[in-house]
């Protein structure tokens, strides 16, 4: 330190202030071009697409179905435009007095309440709820999906609010094609109906169901799906595939242009059935009109309310009518359930839940989806087995006193172990051989062949017995589904000792082989089942699959796929046992079951007799039985059985070209009450399919104006197609 001054040190330059503010400039422009390259360069194609779907928006666009026709081109279900408004919540607008504005818009045009005060969720499009009720809903589930205020609206109404829906963001109008079924209750059980996909909530079941559509490109908020028939079992061709489409938008929503086509849409096929409508309808008005007379001309005596006719041709399997009774007008179901007429054919609880209660069942098809025990009519089962298996000579005299007593193993001294086994003719038909056995259906002789006797050395130790005559049973189609183009086939049953055991919980009895080789017992088919077997006998031994599929048609008419008959098995049946068993057949007609005098006075105006050019063979069947319904109404009495009428025809007997088979429900007695309807049915084939001018000798069928009970099953509407 000099002079008492402190040293300092060295003085550093100034930094002038510029230099500061270009070195933040510097950094900041570097900053923004840092963040520059990130927008236009690194994240460019997230805020692409970001963009793109800010004006672009992904659609479905529903295929158009495939229609339905009968064998002559006959429309037995079409699509109809239909328009449905509908909102899109999350795109309304977010000012509030807004959105009132449009709510009270579109309530005067659709003449609807803008909101029902304690309104509960209920199926889209119903009436009870009000704009604001569909919207606040959808809100809470899925906002940006539209939800139907109203379906169905007329085209007028539908083109306003086209023009106004630019003032009305969220609001839109679906073009919605809706089933219609010309022919409504003739063809319901046949064609079907459709129904919205099922929700996943309603069970493990649905929700596989939901997935498989959702995985086929259906849209759960808008497409239906087949329920029944043939919208159910050829779904997927009928539905086609839905497109998907990318639409620019405008900024209230509305569609400008298709950017891009992303799945084509592809219509549905349409499809010709085997079906003649015009049989069909001729023979359901004659049973619904033979069931009312039946009423009518026995004062009541007999109620008959269900029952089923089937024509088929026996050379190839294809179905010309199958008539189950009572029906439903699936025309009803077109647009969505009717949920009032649907809770007249089930029982409809408080909870939603739909559980079959009308023992008629009307809205199953009682041809494939409703078991029957067959009786008599299941009688060439046995017979043939008989024949192939060499049980017995068909010129031997078998001895039927009326009845047969079979003694217990475990018990033969002691009377009061015996089962007495009787033919429905307790007086007895004597000396039996096998055609007559046949035609006169004789319980007695089925029950030797079939089971055995061995006090009658003429028949095989045992008789055909359970073994054999279940074999047979599956060669004949027994025992599983035919493979007709219609869902929910039942198989039936074909029992044997194990299956009695497991559900029964007892062994196998001698008596249970008797009952089975007469179709009674445990033995159960459906009607299609027992025509189809009779088709063996008719075609010469072949097992047909029932058609009712013909041809596969593009949308201009072109055969994109014609059904062929397919042969399920040839029967291992020796020609000559065949015409054995057709010659028994053919005398059931001349002098057996199908000749018997009339029992029930006016109900039935003579025996059936041939149509007057051709010969008819056939066979009556009265199967005893009890069900639910006939236990719940005391119906089951020992000894008195309840019984349902069968009788199956074919002809012409040499070279069939049509068979029939007619079942009654509780019908009593095959010949009376089966058999006149049965040959009905046949006079209408040859008149309507063949057109041919037809006289049937001894008609059987009551005069059009015979009293009628008021309070009976309805008659079918009047005629729905040209003759």
């Amino acid at each position: 330190m000099r002079n008492g001054r402190q040293r300092r040190g060295p003085i550093l330059p100034s930094i002038p202030r510029e230099w500061t503010f270009y070195a933040a400039l510097v950094l900041a422009v570097g900053w923004l071009i840092t963040q520059l390259y990130r927008v236009q360069v690194s994240e460019f194609s997230g805020y692409q697409e970001q963009a793109v779907e800010n004006r672009t928006r992904l659609i479905s666009e529903p295929a158009p179905r495939g229609v339905i026709y009968d064998r002559n081109l006959v429309l037995l279900a079409a699509n109809e435009p239909s328009f449905n408004i509908v909102i899109t919540p999350a795109y309304l607008p977010d000012d509030a007095a807004a959105t009132d504005a449009i709510y009270r818009r579109l309530a005067v045009l659709l003449d609807m309440p803008i909101e029902v005060p304690g309104s509960t969720p209920i199926e889209r499009c119903r009436e009870g709820r009000g704009i604001k009720d569909w919207v606040d809903e959808q809100f809470g589930i899925k906002p940006f999906s539209p939800v139907p205020i109203k379906c169905a609206v007329d085209q007028e109404t539908a083109f306003i609010i086209e023009q106004l829906k630019a003032d009305m963001p969220g609001v839109d109008v679906e073009a919605a094609p809706v089933r219609n079924y010309p022919t409504g209750a003739v063809t319901a059980n046949i064609v079907g109906y459709m129904a919205r996909i099922p929700s996943p909530e309603d069970g493990p079941y649905f929700r596989d169901l939901y997935n498989q559509y959702v995985a086929r490109g259906l849209d759960p908020d808008r497409d239906r799906v087949g329920v029944q028939g043939i919208e159910a079992s050829l779904q997927e061709e009928l539905a086609g595939q839905n497109g998907g489409l990318l639409i620019e938008e405008d900024a209230s929503r509305q569609a400008l242009r298709i950017t891009e086509v992303l799945t084509d849409t592809q219509p549905g096929l349409n499809v010709q059935l085997t079906i003649d409508v015009r049989l069909q309808q001729a023979v359901q008005e004659s049973l619904a009109q033979w069931l009312r007379s039946m009423w009518a001309t026995t004062n009541g005596a007999y109620d008959f309310t269900s029952g089923v006719v089937i024509v088929m041709d026996p050379r190839n399997g294809e179905v010309l009518a199958m008539v189950s009774w009572p029906t439903y007008d699936n025309e009803r179901f077109a647009s969505g359930i009717d949920y009032p007429y649907y809770c007249t054919l089930t029982a409809c609880d408080g909870g939603g839940i739909v559980t079959p209660i009308n023992p008629d069942y009307p809205m199953l098809n009682h041809a494939t989806q409703i078991l029957y025990p067959p009786g008599s009519v299941f009688k060439i089962v046995t017979a043939v087995g008989a024949l192939e298996e060499d049980v017995i000579d068909p010129e031997a005299q078998v001895d039927d006193p009326g009845k047969i007593t079979i003694k217990n193993a475990y018990y033969p001294n002691d009377p009061g172990f015996n089962k007495d086994f009787v033919c429905w003719n307790r007086e007895g038909h004597g000396l039996v051989d096998f055609r007559t056995g046949i035609a006169q259906s004789c319980n007695v002789y089925f029950y030797k062949i079939g089971g055995g006797f061995v006090e009658d050395d003429q028949i095989r130790e045992g008789g055909l017995g359970l073994d054999d005559l279940g074999r047979w049973m599956q060669l004949f189609g027994f025992g599983e589904p035919t493979g007709i183009e219609l869902p929910a086939e039942q198989t039936g049953i074909v029992p044997d000792r194990a299956w009695k055991r497991i559900n029964i919980g007892e062994n196998w009895a001698t008596g249970d082989t008797y009952n089975a080789v007469i179709g009674q017992g445990y033995v159960t088919v459906t009607p299609l089942q027992m025509l189809n077997a009779y088709n063996v006998i008719a075609n010469g031994g072949t097992l047909y699959q029932p058609q009712i599929v013909d041809k596969f048609l593009d949308g201009e008419g072109n055969v994109i796929t014609d059904t062929q008959p397919i042969v399920l098995r040839e029967l291992p049946i020796d020609p000559t046992n065949l015409q054995i068993v057709r010659e028994g057949l053919r005398r059931t007609v001349v002098d057996g079951t199908l000749s018997v005098p009339d029992k029930l006075g006016k109900a039935s105006q003579g025996p059936i007799v041939d149509i007057t050019q051709y010969e008819v063979s056939g066979k009556t069947g009265t199967a005893e039985y009890c069900d639910r319904t006939a236990w719940e109404n005391g119906l089951c009495i020992p000894g008195s059985w309840p019984a349902h009428a069968w009788t199956t025809l074919y002809a012409p007997s040499q070279e069939p070209e049509v068979a029939v088979i007619a079942f009654i429900y509780n019908g009593t007695e095959g010949s009376v009450v089966a058999g006149p309807l049965a040959n009905q049915a046949l006079k209408l084939y040859y008149e309507i399919v063949k057109g041919e001018d037809m006289t049937l000798e001894g008609e059987t069928l009551p005069d059009e104006d015979a009293p009628v009970d008021p309070d009976a099953t309805p008659a079918p509407p009047g005629p729905l197609v040209e003759p």
